[in-house]
């Protein structure tokens, strides 16, 4: 039988539960324990595959084409593991089934009631990854606020478990906030207590308290919180604001947050943990020997988590690069043809950004062709490789009313057109183009280059495609698809040969970068914007950050 591991949250959100269970699951993983982790988000949404991502960041895909949080993204670059459909589960996905369940008459006539009903559903799904065998630990992080009227029916669910349970098959993180009063120059735990508290009415006892804090806690401030929530003091965590979110796992090793669960879960006979690897990376993120900027181009640029693993993605190349990479966030809305040399001057590479519906089309496409004409390296994803499609369409090929039928449906020149069997779908979410696909790549193509194979699998996230209908126009202009799917024929890769580095691609290659495993085409991308840096310098004055 597996263990289990609930992550709570109190006091306020956005405190990290994602971060502290991914470093927690990465020091079980280090020690040699099969681990994966799992996210119970409390809103109604069946997914957040029909959010915008300004209400909860990216969405995330998994190779099975699950539509998923984005912490999901953070459990996959920690443990360099695949998630699935399994791995995130809503509000919404359990009264579904419940409901699906009371028609078809599964109920026997009772009354369905949040208890046992809704309970009962939650906890087989809590419980399903651990009766497969497959792992020793199963991580849940529960989404929201302890005290979210929206999470009791979760709350209510750990509390069964801790009673129906051996009390050493279950452990419960609460991770709290200690806030520091400049005018008392003190720390107070008064909110933590508070937030224990409301735990605690709600039946389930916190086992460790890990204290999200700007400033060190004294041993005093740890006796206190462990004296008023009822725990023992080596169980008190303290988790301070770290540089970067990879430097965690040794904060939380040093806080020996893995032993005090392994002690918790009478778990014995384990190595100390092999984190050679991860050590490496940090050393290399720390230490760069050279920087570039690199351009995004984007329409959500004012919330960054919803760009989340395309910054990831860059942190993880530019550390196998042994450089640090400067994102320079550039709003597509705002980019004319008057003004874009102004915007993207000193930049070393520039990345056109995925995304949905017409806003900001034309300044994407416009940092395109200025992109391909001044040979500055570029990498467009999904919605930026149809750009960079419709602008070659437009300014090389002469259509000038190249466009794809998302931004205009009665397109004259539609260079980019909804996918054969989307064009019946009426549905929203859960119905795009979704998941792993196999990608055959051209031999002696930039591709080939950088995936060194002739056949890879990435993930997707579309409704809209190339128009085969252009595709020889396009490659006796110089534009070559180097990567198709070999059942479809659906263009995935498409390129410049006579372009320094300039590639497209239809899928998000950014979902499978890990820290163990940095995705190739932002490593190759990176490379090309230091060769770019070194042939073209700027004259500007660029200090090394220190991370």
């Amino acid at each position: 039988m597996a263990k289990y591991i609930f992550v709570t949250g109190g006091v306020t959100s956005s405190l990290g539960k994602g971060i502290i269970a991914a470093s927690l699951a990465k020091l079980l993983q280090a020690r040699g324990f099969r681990v994966t982790i799992q996210k119970f988000d409390p809103y109604i949404n069946i997914d957040p595959g029909t959010l915008n991502p300004y209400e909860h960041g990216e969405c995330y895909v998994t190779e099975d084409g699950a539509e998923t949080d984005l912490d999901l993204g953070h459990y996959e670059r920690f443990l360099n593991i695949f998630t699935s459909q399994a791995n995130n589960v809503t509000t919404g996905r359990i009264y579904q089934t419940v409901i699906n369940k009371e028609r078809e008459g599964a109920y026997l006539g009772k009354t369905v009631q949040v208890v046992p009903h809704i309970t009962n559903e939650i906890k087989r799904r809590m419980m399903e990854l651990g009766t497969t065998g497959e792992y020793d630990i199963v991580i849940t992080e529960i989404g929201g606020t302890i005290g979210d009227i929206e999470s009791l029916p979760f709350v209510e669910a750990i509390r069964q478990l801790q009673w129906e349970l051996p009390e050493e098959d279950t452990v419960v993180i609460h991770l709290t906030y200690i806030p520091y009063l400049k005018a008392a120059k003190e720390l107070k735990t008064k909110p933590t207590q508070h937030s224990v508290r409301m735990l605690s009415q709600e039946g389930v006892r916190p086992d460790i308290i890990v204290c999200r804090t700007e400033k060190p806690l004294t041993p005093e401030l740890k006796r206190k919180i462990a004296l008023f929530c009822n725990v023992k003091q080596e169980a008190v965590i303290e988790a301070t604001d770290q540089s970067t979110i990879y430097e965690v796992p040794l904060a939380m090793l040093r806080e020996k947050l893995d032993l005090t669960c392994l002690k918790k879960m009478n778990m014995t006979d384990y190595p100390e943990p092999e984190l050679s690897k991860w050590r490496t990376f940090l050393d290399k993120l720390k230490y760069p020997k050279t920087v570039v900027r690199i351009g995004l181009i984007g329409k959500y640029l004012e919330l960054q988590d919803a760009y989340k693993s395309i910054l990831e993605a860059f942190v993880h190349a530019g550390a196998v690069n042994e450089c640090q990479v400067q994102i320079i966030n550039v709003h597509s809305e705002y980019i004319t043809d008057e003004n874009v040399e102004e915007k993207l001057a000193g930049l070393e590479g520039l990345l056109v950004a995925p995304g949905f519906g017409l806003r900001g089309i034309e300044g994407k496409i416009t940092a395109v062709k200025y992109a391909r004409e001044n040979g500055l390296p570029f990498f467009g994803i999904c919605l930026g490789m149809q750009m960079a499609a419709i602008e070659f369409a437009r300014n090389v090929l002469g259509l000038k009313d190249a466009n794809s039928t998302e931004m205009d449906e009665n397109a004259s020149e539609p260079v980019i057109a909804l996918m054969e069997e989307q064009k019946k779908v009426t549905e929203k979410g859960g119905t795009m183009r979704l998941g792993s696909y196999t990608c055959s790549v051209k031999p002696g193509s930039l591709a080939h280059t950088i995936y060194e194979a002739e056949n890879i699998t990435e993930r997707h996230r579309h409704r809209w495609e190339f128009n085969n209908k252009y595709l020889d126009a396009f490659e006796k202009a110089g534009m070559v698809a180097s990567g198709k799917n070999p059942d479809s024929e659906l263009v995935e890769v498409i390129e410049l040969p006579t372009h320094p580095f300039f590639i497209g691609v239809q899928y998000h290659p950014e979902l499978k970068s890990t820290v163990e495993n940095p995705q190739p085409i932002f490593v190759h991308f990176v490379k090309a914007a230091m060769a770019y840096s070194a042939v073209n310098p700027k004259d500007r004055k660029v200090e090394l950050a220190k991370i």
